[in-house]
């Protein structure tokens, strides 16, 4: 199988080279690295459409290469879909590890999450992968410490065995390991997180002012069997996520309100001499 692996953290992150190292070890994976070369945490699906893009080979300590791109998390998949690494056409698309979790309403931010959104856009299997630091935080924000092995090592066997998963089309897998040893896991709908943020004025100087915008940490993780229930268990969560946002209740309703009425008063004000 051909594994593209990516990140938002940047290629050099720890979380990345941890999942590298135990990917590279199966015999059934052949192996390609595409990753931003510095962080770009938090850029969503965000591409990069008003520059060309530099890519450079970056050698890792076991005698491979990797590619590093000053594009997007999304823009690594793209490359990789475009034929950057000649001869290698990826069968599914790893991101991660990502330093914190992307739980809840958090993985529309993601850049980690966004890669793998690519990949179920381009007709292929994603997994999204993000572990807590060591101080076990439950929003976007992380701590210093960070301990990937176990993480790592899920991943890795989880890929070693994808065909067996049952995982429909058009379907990724967004999977958050806790900051302390796995309890087991759990599979969960995405959590609400609930804000607290506010305005808050850092500094006025020359008509120019700072403001800082988040609050508090995030709350939700009472919320049963949800992904961020599961972490705050100490628990593994793997949440199944598609990436058709038709809200398919609303198609009726919206047809009998005959926007199309909306046309007639247009129309007669531009056929008017």
């Amino acid at each position: 199988m051909r594994v593209l692996l990516t990140n938002d953290d940047g290629i050099a992150a720890t979380g990345l080279q941890t999942l590298r190292r135990e990917l590279a070890a199966l015999d059934s994976v052949q192996l390609a690295v595409i990753a931003p070369d510095g962080n770009r945490s938090a850029m969503g699906r965000g591409i990069t459409t008003r520059r060309p893009l530099m890519v450079r080979e970056v050698d890792f300590e076991d005698g491979s290469v990797g590619y590093a791109t000053d594009g997007t998390p999304v823009d690594c998949v793209r490359l990789a879909n475009l034929g950057l690494v000649e001869g290698f056409a990826a069968d599914l698309v790893v991101a991660g590890i990502n330093h914190g979790s992307n739980l809840g309403d958090d993985i529309t931010y993601s850049g980690t999450v966004a890669a793998a959104l690519e990949a179920i856009v381009l007709g292929l299997p994603g997994i999204a992968i993000s572990q807590q630091s060591l101080a076990r935080e439950l929003d976007f924000r992380t701590g210093a410490r960070f301990d990937f092995q176990a993480a790592a090592a899920f991943a890795a066997r989880l890929v070693d065995e994808i065909d067996a998963v049952p995982l429909p089309p058009q379907t990724l897998l967004n999977i958050n390991v806790p900051g302390s040893p796995p309890q087991g896991v759990t599979v969960a709908a995405l959590g609400k997180r609930v804000y607290h943020d506010e305005l808050a004025l850092i500094e006025e100087l020359d008509g120019q002012r700072t403001y800082w915008i988040y609050g508090d940490v995030a709350s939700g993780s009472e919320q049963t069997g949800t992904d961020l229930a599961a972490m705050a268990a100490g628990r593994i969560a793997v949440t199944p996520v598609h990436f058709d946002l038709t809200y398919r209740g609303g198609l009726d309703a919206l047809e009998r309100h005959d926007l199309a009425r909306l046309l007639a008063p247009a129309a007669e004000e531009v056929t008017e001499p």
